[in-house]
């Protein structure tokens, strides 16, 4: 176990470096100089002085050349260090900082309503025993998964909070200003986590354990939740982990919808004017979430399923 752990630690290190590569590569080929964009914005009747755009590069280190640019970054990251933001001036962890506790609620209620909703259908659509039901829904996931994010917000929009008026369509306003944006992002991680974890349902009730409970007289209720739901969740937990990274990356989407002040508009806003420190930050704090919740999610599989052993750094089954 001690080195299965060590060799994921090394591979989310991996993960980091690269997540953080990538992001500084993609922003440095895009078109514009966001120290020339904000020297614009900042100057006096839109007449820029030209040593103060050199005294900005210099201080973003603007100035040199990629390769050191890119050294001096990571360089100050692998320190905890990334910098001021190009467009406020305020060091990137106080932004990151400040918009981090609405994006955590965001998401947090997203995933658990996504999930609750999802493993609730999927034990519906497996264990009534109409054929019509079930084929009516197992096709609701389908639909779910292709549903754009952007336009299920602004149809819950239309119709909860222009229409019936029964709650608010923008802003940050406690528990029901919550409501809309979380169901919007609960759509679809529920219709993933529905899809997967019916299928896996359906295959382990053919097992013949199940066989044999169901031949000793168990119900459909106790079979599922006794027999069937544990070894069918696994395949379900290890989307949950990777539905993280969709989680956050949807997060723009719908804190830009319901005008919500958090971590997805901070970073719609920093890509847009290049902020190359921000966005840096950003990348990297996701990137270590989505890690830690997919290490945490693999230690949790021999609790889940004790056949299940770790050996070479990789899940084996004994069985």
């Amino acid at each position: 176990m001690r080195r299965y752990v060590v060799l994921r630690l090394l591979q989310a290190a991996m993960v980091l470096w690269a997540a953080y590569t990538l992001s500084f590569l993609i922003l440095d080929v895009l078109p514009g100089d966001p120290v020339s964009a904000m020297a614009v914005s900042s100057a006096d009747q839109g007449v820029v002085d030209p040593a103060r755009i050199e005294h900005l590069k210099s201080e973003y280190g603007y100035d040199k050349p990629l390769p050191l640019r890119y050294a001096g970054y990571l360089g100050a990251a692998l320190h905890g260090d990334f910098g001021d933001s190009v467009s406020t001036g305020r060091p990137v962890t106080s932004v990151i900082a400040d918009a981090l506790p609405q994006t955590v609620q965001l998401t947090g209620a997203g995933l658990l309503a996504g999930v609750a909703a999802g493993g609730g259908l999927a034990m519906a659509a497996t264990c009534t025993s109409a054929r019509w039901l079930r084929q009516l829904l197992l096709s609701l996931p389908p639909l779910g998964v292709s549903v754009p994010t952007f336009w299920a917000g602004l149809m819950l929009v239309e119709v909860f909070s222009f229409r019936a008026r029964l709650l608010p369509a923008f802003g940050n306003d406690g528990l029901r200003g919550l409501v809309l944006p979380a169901v919007t992002l609960a759509i679809p991680t529920g219709a993933i986590v529905a899809q997967v974890l019916s299928k896996s349902l359906l295959t382990v009730l053919d097992e013949p354990y199940v066989q044999t409970a169901r031949a000793k007289g168990a119900g459909r209720a106790r079979i599922h939740l006794r027999h069937a739901l544990r070894n069918a969740s696994l395949p379900a937990l290890t989307v949950i982990g990777l539905l993280v990274g969709q989680l956050i990356a949807n997060a723009v989407v719908v804190e830009t919808v319901f005008s919500r002040n958090g971590l997805g508009r901070v970073t719609a806003a920093a890509v847009a004017v290049q902020d190359l420190p921000l966005v840096q930050g950003v990348v990297v704090f996701a990137s270590l979430v989505f890690v830690l919740v997919n290490l945490i999610v693999d230690l949790v599989y021999p609790l889940l399923d004790p056949r299940i052993v770790v050996a070479g750094g990789r899940h084996w089954s004994s069985a």
